[in-house]
């Protein structure tokens, strides 16, 4: 079955993600610090449990809650996630020529370079100075709106999120010590702004996250148990129940949510039966984001429905060779490695197969994924394809490419070293 052949890597790829890094950089800090080192306010002092009240606030000019300004967004949301970059960020300008000094309109631009960062599995710096900016302004402007009122939630929000943001980039670019500290400030503006959860679901996003992954982590990572009893408690179904309401009535981060709420079903919950009909939702609510596509199509594939998955897998390589954006060599390593298989075990074209394999294997070595995942299986696939030709010379340099990557205990494993024992030079 194709999920025997991707359930560990895929979730091995997408496991740990921003709130991940939000939640242990800081922890992994003062953990290794002297005591005489930690922090005059410990995290131990923050509460996180769901707050659902109204706050006492003046919320006059908080851009989140003004409905014509989701209006006039609407669309602008929709070219963001739909990968139309230019005429998004076209309207998030307009936004910042009105209000200069909120935090909103910078977020949004920086929220940009960000979904245009993803789709490369966030290995492209291309636009990290330009992320790094935005998020730097967004900061700036929410400060000034916090000093001047610390009961601006809405400023908090903004604070929490650029913070995150910023923190998850300088992670991936292994910039820790910066990591640790927008790490650090984002919990704390995480845990101000969830006195606004009653105002609107756009505050409630950080809250659900928290949820889930302060009993995930744990429960995957038993050596964190330690460093997570500086912790409160989570709650994984509060977690998954607030993340569904986001997704179902938030605006700006609704779309946020649905992803989070995808990966976190599909790769930590194991259940993608209630992943892919999020899944498609996004694919075809963002028909043009290689990313959601891509994803849709791994779903279709290990539920097997492999009709639909042709059609998508085809569908990106067109795009691909088009050079739309959000459709480079990642989304081509998951579309030829599907096509490939489908060629191989229901079209029984192995000419078609091999070709979609060593696609897909030219992919993965231009994204540097050949750990294994699309890279391991293309290779055994190819091993075995060559020996059913009596190709030994071709199926030995296969194999000793899974000899090599694959798990020692696994059944490609063995069965390579089983070939390469049987027919040596």
């Amino acid at each position: 079955m194709p999920n025997q052949y991707l359930q560990v890597t895929v979730s091995m790829i997408l496991r740990l993600r921003f709130i991940l890094l939000l939640l242990l950089l800081p922890l992994l800090a003062v953990a290794q610090q002297p005591d005489t080192a930690r922090s005059s306010s410990p995290i131990r002092n923050i509460q996180t449990d769901n707050v659902d009240v109204m706050p006492t606030a003046n919320t006059k000019g908080w851009l989140l809650l003004d409905k014509d300004i989701q209006t006039e967004l609407e669309g602008a949301v929709q070219n963001l996630y739909n990968c139309k970059y230019d005429r998004a960020e076209k309207q998030f300008r307009s936004l910042r020529r009105r209000y200069p000094n909120h935090p909103m309109p910078y977020f949004l631009m920086g929220l940009s370079q960000w979904w245009k960062i993803v789709p490369t599995n966030i290995k492209t710096k291309q636009y990290d100075k330009l992320f790094f900016a935005y998020m730097d302004t967004t900061i700036t402007k929410a400060e000034a709106q916090f000093d001047n009122d610390n009961k601006n939630y809405e400023a908090c929000f903004f604070l929490a999120a650029a913070y995150g943001f910023d923190g998850r980039l300088n992670a991936e670019r292994s910039n820790w010590p910066k990591a640790t500290i927008s790490a650090k400030r984002a919990l704390k503006y995480l845990e101000l702004s969830k006195e606004a959860n009653g105002l609107s679901p756009e505050f409630l996003f950080g809250q659900a996250l928290f949820n889930y992954y302060a009993v995930w982590i744990p429960t995957n990572y038993p050596l964190l148990k330690p460093v997570l009893l500086l912790f409160p408690k989570g709650n994984k179904q509060l977690g998954l129940q607030q993340l569904r309401n986001v997704a179902d009535n938030g605006f700006y981060v609704a779309p946020e949510a649905k992803v989070f709420l995808m990966r976190i079903l599909n790769n930590e919950e194991n259940n993608w039966e209630a992943a892919a009909p999020i899944a498609r939702n996004l694919a075809k609510t963002y028909p043009d984001n290689g990313y959601f596509q891509r994803f849709y199509a791994l779903s279709c594939f290990n539920l097997g429905d492999f009709r639909e998955c042709e059609r998508l897998s085809l569908e990106i390589l067109t795009k691909l060779n088009q050079g739309m954006p959000s459709y480079e060599a990642t989304s081509g390593r998951y579309a030829t490695y599907f096509l490939g298989w489908l060629m191989q075990n229901r079209y029984k074209d192995y000419g078609k197969a091999k070709d979609y394999y060593q696609r897909c294997i030219v992919f993965s070595e231009l994204t540097d994924e050949v750990k294994g995942g699309f890279y391991l299986h293309s290779n055994y696939n190819l091993a075995r394809l060559a020996d059913k030709e009596k190709d030994v010379a071709t199926a030995r340099r296969y194999y000793t490419v899974v000899r090599d990557i694959a798990d020692n205990k696994s059944a490609a494993s063995k069965e390579a070293k089983a070939y390469l024992k049987k027919n040596k030079k």
